[in-house]
């Protein structure tokens, strides 16, 4: 059973996440917040596998609040949910730790994929729309970065280089299949790569390795 905790201020939203998860095998709401602060203090006491958090709530917001709850180290995931006008927010979200997000007008099929792809470990977010997100807003976040380069990011210290080919290939938002093509390997050799790469640089899924890709410069968001 998935436990979910929901995250958000306003009362109908809530009302129709509890009943898609009431009524979903496999999906058990826990608990709901209607502001960040409470999201943090329930997430360390009820210990949801996932909270749906929403991104604007009044006091602390649910960007704080992703900071907070992943940087806790326990084994909640976050889902950050936002709306068609709020993307700028998604990218802040995946940077606090978020494991992805999806958009309020989302079909339930795929809130209820989300919720369980999340939970498995993996990302919501497909490599090539995260690309998308990252070209369009990255270029804000990183621009004292660019401008003022310094030492080799220490998370590549320990890839191979192979490794760091598969990196730069995740960061230009390749799917598995598609580096397996690139590369000319086994789509198994690939995904031990993939795993080997997100263990190395301690990301906790693709999306993670996506935002790390961009972080040490091997990809450059398009200005």
């Amino acid at each position: 059973m998935i436990t979910v905790l929901v995250a958000d201020d306003q009362p109908m939203q809530r009302l129709g996440l509890r009943m898609l998860l009431q009524g979903t095998d496999g999906l058990e709401p826990i608990g709901e917040a209607t502001g960040g602060a409470e999201a943090v203090r329930m997430a360390a006491h009820l210990r949801p596998d996932v909270v749906l958090m929403d991104v604007r709530m009044p006091g602390m917001d649910g960007l704080e609040a992703t900071r907070r709850i992943v940087a806790s180290g326990g084994r909640t995931r976050v889902l950050i949910v936002t709306t068609f006008d709020l993307d700028e927010y998604a990218h802040d979200g995946l940077r606090a730790g978020a494991s992805g997000f999806l958009l309020k007008d989302a079909r339930v099929e795929e809130l209820v994929a989300g919720i369980r792809a999340v939970a498995a470990g993996d990302a919501v977010v497909a490599p090539s729309l995260t690309r998308r997100l990252l070209d369009a807003y990255a270029h804000q976040v990183l621009a004292s970065t660019a401008e003022a380069p310094g030492e080799a990011d220490p998370r590549l210290r320990d890839l191979s280089e192979r490794e760091l080919e598969v990196l730069v290939l995740i960061g230009q938002g390749l799917s598995n299949a598609e580096i397996t093509e690139r590369l000319v390997l086994t789509e198994s050799t690939v995904k031990k790569h993939v795993g080997k790469v997100l263990a190395k640089i301690g990301a906790r899924d693709r999306v993670q390795a996506v935002i790390a890709a961009y972080d040490a410069g091997l990809v450059k968001p398009k200005l």
